[in-house]
């Protein structure tokens, strides 16, 4: 009788512990990068050109068909495995237009250093006594309705991906990208808040 006991009160355990699972969800960050490279180069008008593929016959063509269906076979697709980060709503593409639109009076700002690429994936006013006096309130005004639409793509990315804890995760791969993918001359700053010039 007591070994019965036992070996309910085990099974009974067992279950308990199997319900009670927690799912973690893992920040994608090879993803996020990705993600954050083709928005920056949609929005600075960066876009690396892809190579045109050479052409192939219809024998090689049949062929490659014919390997990745026996790959498929042999290997499991790791497809589901992958992590992905969607960052294709249409506020994200909202926010993208409005960002790629308002690079054309940002570029001259970064080219001149009046605006650099803060650490924290904001842009900011580098030097405010440096702005002529007539320019300051439009360079502020640019500069907020900037930060304002990359905080909000952030935060849309994260709930586009029903993940909001991402967020600043989010915004500091986008931090480190905007400023590995600055042009030379640009104004950078690091981690302390030091500006310098890529």
């Amino acid at each position: 009788m007591t070994l019965f006991r036992a070996s309910i009160l085990t099974g009974v355990a067992a279950a308990f512990a199997t319900a009670c699972v927690t799912i973690n969800v893992y920040f994608p960050a090879a993803a996020a990068e990705k993600a954050a490279d083709r928005i920056i180069d949609d929005v600075w008008g960066t876009q690396p050109s892809a190579p045109s593929p050479a052409p192939i016959s219809s024998l090689q063509h049949g062929a490659l068909i014919f390997a990745a269906g026996a790959l498929n076979l042999i290997v499991p697709s790791a497809h589901a495995a992958e992590p992905n980060l969607d960052a294709s709503s249409p506020e994200i593409t909202r926010l993208k237009v409005q960002m790629e639109r308002r690079f054309a009076e940002l570029k001259p700002l970064l080219d001149n250093g009046w605006v650099g690429l803060a650490h924290d994936g904001d842009v900011a006013v580098r030097d405010p006594a440096a702005v002529p006096l007539p320019s300051r309130n439009s360079v502020r005004t640019l500069v907020g309705n900037e930060n304002a639409d990359r905080a909000a793509l952030y935060r849309e990315i994260a709930a586009a991906n029903q993940q909001p804890q991402w967020e600043a995760q989010i915004r500091q791969v986008f931090a480190t990208r905007w400023i590995a993918k600055a042009q030379a001359g640009w104004w950078v700053q690091d981690g302390s808040g030091a500006w310098a010039q890529k």
